[in-house]
């Protein structure tokens, strides 16, 4: 630290990097976007080096770096919208009439559990708390993102970080009271939209999860409808960002696949495993009439249910956005 408050980068360097991937988890939970999130730090790290003489000591430097994002991500939302899902927009769609089209919306995005498992070793609590699966899936992002900022902000620091109202006041410049009264308000916001069987929602990969997510690819992979929405709870929901159409229910998710997808688009499908807001997922690779090659189509991430609940597929959010596939190190055809 020393070195650091003398110009010494190469120091600051050290006592910041270790840092860099719990804040953009941080950045991610508060902006909903993988790219906003790495400016914000970016961002972090040239106001931390600015203000390092300003570091009295009396936190340690990791909360001080998290309250220093944490205001980065508030300027942020002051220059742009919240990012949004498409069941905030409409209702659900018709799957027998076409899709609508994409549109340039700031939407929501998925977030890789490699980076996650980069912010959160085996052996840190702390950042285990982090990146905590039922505060790093989409449904939780996606209400969240309806919060105005410093209620976000609250929420994220008391429920997500386990900060004290105290020190999450001293963070923002404000008192004890207002942040228990921001938190108040978050938790009747969410309880207003989050899922109400979220919290059957399997808790971490299972063998029965896998096992669904391998009859899933199948299932896909052979164009072949009945097995694929077999998997779907009866009142799953399709959503399929940059398009806002949604769908909502098994039957319409089924005619959406058979007429859309598997007749639409023919059979050239293969599907690969992966993961996202530690959630199942799997990487769509399309290889179109004539073409000899697969290319990446869409990232689809899974809301499953425990068998406690029933098991299934509760939620199916198809991202059509092959600009996805090199930040989950995916290859670029197959």
């Amino acid at each position: 630290m020393e070195a650091a408050r003398a110009g010494d980068q190469g120091a600051f360097e050290r006592l910041a990097e270790p840092h860099r991937h719990e804040l953009q988890v941080h950045c991610y939970r508060m902006l909903g976007s993988i790219e906003d999130a790495e400016d914000a730090v970016q961002e972090t790290y040239l106001r931390a080096w600015v203000r390092l003489d300003s570091y009295a000591g009396r936190a340690p430097f990791r909360a001080w770096l998290y309250g220093i994002a944490t205001h980065a991500c508030l300027d942020a939302l002051r220059r742009r919208k919240a990012r949004v899902w498409p069941s905030d927009l409409s209702g659900p769609g018709d799957p027998r009439r076409e899709p609508a089209p994409p549109v340039e919306l700031p939407w929501l995005q998925p977030y890789p559990d490699l980076l996650l498992d980069a912010a959160a070793p085996a052996d840190a609590e702390p950042e285990a708390l982090v990146t905590s699966k039922e505060t790093v899936e989409l449904a939780f992002l996606a209400s969240i993102q309806r919060l105005p900022a410093r209620q976000r902000a609250v929420l994220i620091m008391r429920d997500v970080l386990d900060w004290s109202a105290k020190d999450t006041a001293a963070s923002l410049g404000t008192t004890p009271a207002a942040v228990n009264s921001a938190l108040q308000r978050a938790h009747a916001t969410l309880a207003d939209h989050l899922p109400a069987d979220r919290a059957g929602w399997t808790p971490k990969s299972s063998t029965a999860e896998k096992s669904l997510l391998k009859q899933l690819i199948t299932a896909w992979e052979r164009s072949d409808t009945t097995a694929l929405v077999a998997l779907l709870r009866a009142d799953a929901r399709l959503v399929m960002p940059p398009r806002p159409s949604w769908f909502s229910g098994r039957d319409d998710i089924a005619v959406f696949f058979r007429e859309h997808v598997f007749a639409g688009m023919g059979g050239g499908w293969l599907l690969r495993p992966t993961g996202a807001n530690r959630q199942p997922a799997v990487a769509a690779y399309w290889r179109a009439p004539g073409a000899s090659e697969h290319r990446p189509f869409g990232i689809a991430v899974l809301g499953v249910l425990g068998a406690d609940d029933g098991g299934g597929i509760a939620e199916f959010a198809m991202f059509a956005q092959p600009e996805l596939f090199p930040r989950f190190s995916l290859p670029s055809r197959l």
